[in-house]
């Protein structure tokens, strides 16, 4: 599912316009960005928490030559789903 189609499905369960429904997700995805970015957890109870981790600057390989090159540490963005939704899917 892409995000057209979440909208789609969305406005049409809740009744709204697709541009009520598209600006009611830019928002949400738009607010949970800013809070992970702060360094703030956001956890949806039933569906999962968004959280920041820092990784480890490391040496890695070039696929084509093989040659070492140096990866910077970065920081990157992780989700980890909750026991509700764990449950549903099995």
């Amino acid at each position: 599912m892409n995000k057209a189609q979440l909208v789609e499905q969305l406005a049409s369960e809740l009744e709204i316009t697709k541009a009520d429904c598209e600006r009611v997700i830019d928002c949400t995805i738009e607010a949970i960005k800013k809070s992970v970015k702060k360094g703030d957890d956001v956890t949806l109870v039933g569906f999962g928490t968004f959280t920041k981790s820092k990784r480890k600057a490391r040496t890695g390989r070039n696929p084509q030559t093989g040659a070492a090159i140096k990866i910077p540490a970065c920081t990157v963005p992780k989700f980890r789903a909750g026991k509700a939704f764990k449950d549903y899917l099995n």
